[in-house]
């Protein structure tokens, strides 16, 4: 038996680079308590990809209605 390291990435288990496992191997998944708690803290505390961006257009007065 071999260990190999990757990540989840939607759903999907993508092992690291340069690792070939013929089709239909069967394989076993084993995760640590840690690497759960690890991998749920840093998406919790993941900034979103998307950002909305606002543009606020300048105002021509200085918020006075009448003048003194």
């Amino acid at each position: 038996m071999r260990a190999y390291r990757g990540l989840v990435k939607d759903g999907v288990i993508v092992l690291e680079a340069g690792t070939k496992l013929p089709d239909g191997t069967v394989v076993t998944v084993t995760v640590g308590e840690g690497e759960i708690l690890r991998a749920t803290l840093r998406n919790v505390f993941k900034t979103p990809e998307r950002r909305i961006k606002i543009r606020l257009r300048p105002t021509t007065t200085l918020g006075r209605t009448g003048s003194s």
